[in-house]
């Protein structure tokens, strides 16, 4: 038997996420107000820290993850990972570091369950292009993101 979702909707700078815990992990960021119904040490950890993160007092986060995805996907979660705050990377790069190609680099970035916490707005493209992003108001969301870290500066 599988423990059950819990979740809890949060407040923040980019307007309201919903986070997901499963089994002890935090698997699920959204954007947008989602089931409010759970009140977990989890759950309330996570929150503490991204209020803590947008308010710019916190730079790495220490939470369980279980990103659901394929081990590719996986595998592109913990490289986003390893992008320090205030940094950024190319899906080329990456690629390079995964022996894989930018294209399938960008396509998991885009499925990156858990946005802002696995920093895939720290990913670019080829010479530093400001490319999509999957929550909020899309490449403006990356952006505020970016700024936010002192990775962009305009």
């Amino acid at each position: 038997m599988t423990d059950p979702v819990r979740s809890r909707a949060i407040n923040s700078p980019l307007g309201p996420l919903t986070l997901f815990e499963e089994s002890g992990a935090l698997t699920v960021v959204e954007f947008g107000r989602g089931p409010d119904k759970d009140d977990t040490p989890l759950l309330r950890a996570a929150e503490d820290q991204l209020h803590a993160y947008f308010d710019g007092r916190l730079e790495t986060f220490d939470l369980p993850l279980d990103p659901p995805g394929s081990e590719f996907q996986k595998a592109v979660c913990r490289a986003m990972l390893a992008i320090p705050y205030g940094q950024t990377r190319t899906y080329g790069d990456l690629a390079r570091d995964l022996g894989s190609v930018a294209r399938a680099v960008g396509g998991a970035c885009g499925r990156n369950p858990i946005p802002i916490i696995i920093p895939c707005h720290r990913v670019l493209g080829a010479g530093g292009r400001m490319t999509g992003f999957s929550g909020g108001t899309g490449v403006d969301t990356k952006r505020a993101l970016l700024r936010l870290e002192g990775a962009l500066l305009m």
